[in-house]
């Protein structure tokens, strides 16, 4: 299946997120608070590595299925590698272990956030579409897998569409607007789930 984002590798960022430096930025202040410089941040389904330089301080390290993907990553002077995220274990525990845009690779839910927990010191964090997964049985996995705390972050940073800066601190602020913010997600947008680790 991942064979099917090849041709696209190429100009992954660019055509997946017209205005990619602000929808990445947004991301990574999502994962950074509560990292030290230095930190491994284990991008799952990295694509073309993007994110790794809205991470500064971090050590950034990406894994994808597709070749193409992790070529251009390499080219962009990141550290990628090829791997299926059911399976990927890093060589020693990581800090953060992401996973944007591809909650849905895994095989079995469950037991992926069981595995990502093996070896993650501190926090998981990826995107959840609320109208596709029922949000109440992701947090009971994570909290089975080890992790002791979820939060639920909204997320309304458009991905195709870039907005001027007023729309776009409009947005941010709604996402900080409680009952609102829930009911727009009912009918768009999704979630950033961080899932902390015992300390």
């Amino acid at each position: 299946m991942s064979e099917k984002y090849t041709p696209a590798a190429e100009e992954w960022s660019r055509e997946q997120y017209p205005d990619a430096a602000t929808y990445l930025r947004r991301r990574a202040e999502l994962i950074a608070p509560g990292l030290s410089q230095g930190d491994v941040v284990l991008d799952l389904a990295c694509g073309d590595g993007g994110l790794a330089r809205f991470l500064p301080g971090l050590e950034y390290v990406g894994v994808d299925l597709n070749e193409a993907m992790v070529a251009v990553a390499r080219r962009n002077g990141v550290h990628a590698e090829i791997a299926d995220l059911n399976e990927f274990v890093p060589p020693e525990p990581v800090a953060a272990t992401t996973v944007f845009r591809a909650i849905y690779y895994a095989r079995d839910r469950s037991a992926f956030f069981r595995h990502v927990a093996s070896y993650t010191t501190h926090k998981l964090v990826f995107d959840l579409n609320p109208r596709q997964y029922a949000v109440a049985d992701v947090v009971r996995e994570l909290r089975a897998a080890g992790f002791d705390a979820v939060t639920l972050r909204p997320f309304f940073v458009p991905q195709r569409v870039p907005l001027p800066a007023a729309a776009l601190a409009a947005a941010r602020a709604l996402e900080r607007s409680g009952p609102l913010a829930r009911a727009l997600l009912r009918v768009r947008f999704t979630y950033i789930v961080v899932a902390s680790a015992p300390s």
